[in-house]
């Protein structure tokens, strides 16, 4: 079975549903910020302040090319998709599902999250505008699977069905 990749914003439960996906599909999960944070040596907000986030992206470029393509589940920073190379990457080789969240509802989620880098700022109307500037590449996803306010169990079910199709 080809990668599945899990994009959308921080927030959108990007992680939560990999980790519940690679259970129910008996394959790894493996998360991009935290391969980024090993290979590294240091936290994504360190790496922001200290390199930039120009230096972040490209980090996370490479880390995407290394990363297994058969039966894999990856779940991806929000930003990964910024980059055309990336998007391209991912629908070649592999399924790609974008999970939507309302991002007023993701910012009252992160509001005191201080792993966060983008988020710092707590400003909603900067943090939506974000998200409306991604939203387009999110959309690029072969799955689109809206998370606001449902359970896991309710995500999972819509998700497993649409991987059957």
């Amino acid at each position: 079975m080809k990668s599945i990749y899990i994009t959308g914003y921080m927030g959108a439960g990007k992680t939560t549903i990999g980790k519940a996906l690679s259970k129910e599909l008996h394959m790894d999960v493996v998360d991009t910020d935290q391969k980024i944070e090993e290979k590294q040596g240091k936290a994504i907000r360190d790496i922001f302040a200290e390199e930039g986030e120009m230096a972040f992206r490209e980090y996370e470029s490479e880390m995407l090319r290394s990363l297994p393509v058969r039966n894999a589940i990856i779940t991806t920073g929000g930003g990964i998709i910024e980059r055309e190379e990336n998007r391209k990457w991912m629908k070649e080789n592999g399924t790609v599902v974008y999970l939507y969240c309302d991002p007023h509802v993701i910012a009252e989620r992160l509001r005191e999250d201080t792993t966060r880098p983008l988020f710092q700022e707590k400003d909603i109307d900067a943090f939506v505008t974000k998200f409306e500037s991604r939203r387009a590449y999110y959309e690029e996803a072969h799955i689109h699977i809206d998370t606001t306010n449902k359970s896991v169990k309710q995500i999972m079910n819509e998700l497993k069905e649409k991987i059957n199709e």
